[in-house]
């Protein structure tokens, strides 16, 4: 163990840190640039998780570092919602660009949070005031986060329980599709939801990360729009985890040509620095928010960080000059080629992907989720300089969410470990 850890079991929550008592996890990260970090013993890795999808544009970008260091230099911080600075302002309309101008309706308007959470309880908050309904529609599996507003909307129970009977449940779940069969049923179940007039909103990840990487049918999306519509509800889509590239496109619901009401933005949107983003219809932003009367109803002490607009329109304008967006869906694409060729005796594997944001399940044959044998096999890689997240609700799902600027050798590299891995794995008892 390193003195590092040591330190953390020591004075940080118990709660936070997993520390396998062998010292085979975690690792203690020194420095990163590009694809690549090292620990403090100097030993190298090759990042496939972007930090949770946050360096877009390759850890320690040269360019978004610049920014930042150049904004710390000029002015470290500013008075959020009182007195304005001039970042905060070109960020706010570059994201109207990349958005709702982008997709030629209208122009968007944005409420800057520091986590994803806090952009999710944004647009809930717009949501409520736009529409009057103060119930949400959400998905099993969802996760949008752990403030007890984003948490009432997330699934799971690990998250969920502790703080049950502290939560004011406004979400009611449905079942997340994973097949065309499953439409018609679960837009009933919508719909009469929807018809009870309680509901002022649908919640939903274009895709489910930290739910799995699970993809919901082509046209499931366009048509949550409709029902949407129909019932004069707001589409809120969470794409805190797919923007900025991450799926081949710049936005997720781009796959389906589906323009939301409200979208929620973060982690790729600085390439490191704690930002996110509500950004919605000015209209339907302009019908739930009251110009300011000197004291805003919805703000915060670090809203719009300077050092983190800038690195923001630097993240961006990197983006956009490396067309890094193209290059995830290319990439993506031999990236799935690439996890669907290899194969298991213990095994069944799934593979799903879109972009580089992709995944490969794995069951054993009698169908149970292979929860220990895909930590042991994660395990296993990190030793030998992979750094892997287990996703899904056991845990049994290989993410790959790397830095959009890897290069085909890499995936190579990495698919090609984690075959080795797979082949390695002892037979579980029984």
């Amino acid at each position: 163990m390193t003195k590092t850890i040591d330190l953390l079991r020591a004075y940080e929550s118990r709660n936070v840190t997993y520390i396998e008592k062998d010292g085979s996890w975690p690792i203690v990260w020194k420095r990163a640039q590009g694809v690549h970090i090292w620990d403090e013993q100097g030993r190298k890795y090759l990042d496939l998780t972007a930090a949770f999808g946050v360096a877009a544009a390759g850890h320690a970008n040269p360019r978004v570092v610049r920014a930042g260091q150049r904004q710390m230099g000029e002015l470290l911080h500013a008075m959020g919602d009182v007195h304005p600075h001039a970042r905060k302002a070109e960020l706010a309309r570059k994201l109207s660009e990349i958005t709702f101008e982008r997709w030629r309706s209208g122009s968007g308007k944005t409420i800057f949070t520091n986590s994803g959470f806090e952009a999710v309880e944004a647009a809930l908050k717009t949501a409520f005031l736009a529409t009057g309904r103060s119930r949400v529609i959400a998905f099993e599996g969802a996760y949008h986060g752990l403030g007890y507003g984003a948490l009432s909307t997330t699934h799971r129970k690990h998250f969920r329980e502790p703080f049950r009977r502290q939560l004011n449940e406004f979400a009611a779940f449905v079942n997340f599709p994973n097949s065309p069969e499953d439409l018609p049923r679960i837009e009933g179940d919508i719909s009469k939801l929807l018809q009870s007039g309680e509901f002022g909103a649908v919640l939903i990840e274009p895709i489910q990360a930290r739910g799995g990487i699970r993809i919901p049918p082509a046209t499931f999306l366009s048509r949550l729009r409709k029902l949407c519509d129909r019932f004069e509800a707001l589409l809120i889509v969470d794409e805190i985890y797919t923007g900025f590239g991450r799926t081949g496109r710049w936005f997720a619901c781009e796959h389906s040509r589906t323009i939301p009401d409200l979208i929620c933005l973060g982690k790729g949107l600085t390439g490191g620095f704690p930002l996110s983003a509500c950004v919605g219809r000015s209209e339907v932003m302009d019908r739930a928010w009251p110009p300011s009367s000197g004291e805003a109803i919805h703000t915060s002490t670090f809203l719009g960080h300077p050092v983190g607009c800038a690195m923001a329109l630097a993240n961006i304008a990197e983006i956009e000059r490396r067309d890094l967006v193209e290059a995830s869906a290319r990439k993506g694409r031999q990236l799935v080629d690439l996890l669907r060729s290899l194969e298991s005796k213990q095994f069944h594997l799934e593979v799903r992907g879109l972009g580089l944001m992709a995944g490969i399940e794995l069951s054993e044959r009698n169908g149970h989720p292979a929860t220990a044998a895909t930590i042991q096999i994660i395990t296993r890689l990190l030793h030998r300089g992979f750094i892997f997240l287990p996703e899904g609700e056991h845990a049994n799902v290989i993410s790959f969410t790397p830095p959009l600027t890897i290069s085909s050798a890499n995936l190579r590299e990495s698919t090609d470990a984690l075959g080795r891995a797979l082949a390695e794995q002892p037979l579980q008892p029984g």
